[in-house]
This record gives C-alpha cells, sequence and structure tokens, in this order.
C-alpha cells in the first residue's frame, strides 16, 4: 500500500504543476524543493513524451549546464532563455514584492540578511518567477515589506517581461494579478484552514469562500518523487533527500516550519 503524500511531497507537486509548458528551469542555490520540483516536472515531461525539459541548479554538477555559475545565468535570463526561476525572501508582501535585505529602516537594519545579489533583475526578465517559503507566518508574508529587493510590479512605461506568478508555501498555493495587483488563494494545503491562513498572513488577498484543497500528488507522481527524483536529489542536497526519504518511510506527515 502507498504510503500517503507527505507535506514536501505536496509542495514538490505543485511545483511541477506550475512549471508545465516550461522549456529550461533555472534553481538557485540551497533550494531543495524548487529543485525537487523541477526533476518531478522533466521526469513527467520525459514519461509523456512532451518536449525536454532543461534544468539548471547552481551549486549542481549533475544538473547544470552552466560553466560559469551566475554569470552565465544572469546573460542566460537577458537573452529570454530561462522560463522559470524561483525566488523567496525574509519579507514576501502582498504587492509581489521581496526583501531579501534585513528587517527595519535600511541601512540601521535590526537584522541582517544575506543581500540581493541578483533578484530583482531576475524578477524583470523571466516570464515566470514563483515565490516560493515554507514558513508562512507574519513575519514573514507581511503587508509592505520593510526594504524592496526586487518588486513585484513597476509602473506604466518600464520595461519587464518577468514578475511573480505564483507563491507557494507550506498553507497554500496563491496565484498573482499584476494589474491589481494582488495574490489570490486558489488552494489550501491538506490540514489548513481559511481562517488559520488569513491570520498568518500580513496582507489581504483575495479567496473564495470556500478555498478548495490541494490536489495532492497520486500514485504515479509518488513513484516518481519517491524513485528517480530522490535519487537526483543525492547528489546536491543529500541532507534534504535523506530527510525526505526518512519521512516517506516512517509514513510520518512532517511538519515544516510553518
Amino acid at each position: 500500500m502507498t504510503r500517503p503524500a507527505t507535506a514536501r511531497e505536496t509542495l514538490i507537486t505543485c511545483i511541477a504543476r506550475l512549471l508545465q509548458g516550461t522549456r529550461h528551469v533555472a534553481v538557485g542555490a540551497a533550494s531543495p524543493i524548487p529543485a525537487a520540483g523541477a526533476m518531478l516536472a522533466r521526469a513527467q515531461a520525459e514519461a509523456a513524451g512532451a518536449p525536454p525539459l532543461r534544468i539548471s541548479i547552481l551549486g549542481s554538477v549533475a544538473h547544470n549546464f552552466f560553466t560559469n555559475g551566475s554569470a552565465e545565468l544572469f546573460d542566460c535570463a537577458g537573452q529570454g532563455r530561462i522560463d522559470a526561476f524561483f525566488l523567496g525572501g525574509g519579507q514576501i508582501d502582498g504587492a509581489g514584492n521581496v526583501n531579501l535585505v534585513g528587517v527595519g529602516d535600511y541601512p540601521q537594519t535590526k537584522v541582517r540578511w544575506p543581500g540581493s545579489f541578483g533578484s530583482a533583475y531576475l524578477y524583470f526578465t523571466i516570464p515566470r518567477v514563483i515565490l516560493f517559503r515554507e514558513e508562512h507566518t507574519p513575519r514573514v508574508m507581511v503587508d509592505k515589506v520593510d526594504f524592496v529587493s526586487a518588486p513585484g510590479t513597476s509602473a506604466p512605461g518600464i520595461w519587464r517581461k518577468g514578475g511573480p506568478h505564483a507563491l507557494l508555501t507550506s498553507r497554500g498555493l496563491f496565484s498573482f494579478d499584476a494589474d491589481r495587483p494582488g495574490f489570490r488563494l486558489e488552494s489550501l494545503h491538506r490540514g489548513q484552514s481559511l481562517a488559520g491562513i488569513t491570520a498568518a498572513t500580513g496582507f489581504v488577498f483575495e479567496h473564495d469562500d470556500t478555498p478548495p484543497e490541494t490536489t495532492p500528488p497520486d500514485g504515479s507522481t509518488l513513484a516518481l518523487i519517491r524513485g528517480r527524483v530522490l535519487d537526483e536529489l543525492q547528489e546536491t542536497y543529500p541532507g534534504f533527500a535523506a530527510t525526505l526519504r526518512a519521512g516517506i518511510e516512517e509514513g510520518a506527515q512532517e511538519e515544516p516550519t510553518p
């Protein structure tokens, strides 16, 4: 009997769905769940006889077509050769703005994070940017970020082909409307409620009166995740692969940070 999907397997499956139709997906460093989702999307495309999906994972040897790291990532993005990318952030607000700098008034930030790096450039140039953060609490999902590392939208007349496509967290999946701008709750993950996700979110979002539950992975999808994807993930993220495998083998519903 197939063990039920864990919370993280549902997130991996959601990411694979969000990547349908893409040709080249780039994944930054320290992003095991987005990497697993991209690997699942690639495996599903091959199984369906669809056009191949190229994956470039920074920090990987086996799953990286770049030889000069982020410099080539930026070149490919500017040339329109990357279809999807993932951004996280210490703070994400209702307009799709991302903060990777710190908490408080810049430059006197009370908490300092690694920095914006090339997030704004990639946000402007890659068409399908998926915002991903497991933690979904009021300190992360804020009404307005303390510092804008990468803006979710731009004023009329400013060229950009990229921007937020979706927001995926441990609580639910949101789509983004650049015209409004703002998020809409598309589905709640198993065990979550509308009241709970509303209380955990510092910004207002649109939603149905009774949001649907996120569709869990089916048996064939779980087989890919627990087989090929875990094997491929081992090369770049051995620690995460071991944790995910242990949770599956124990039949436990692991609980990521809310």
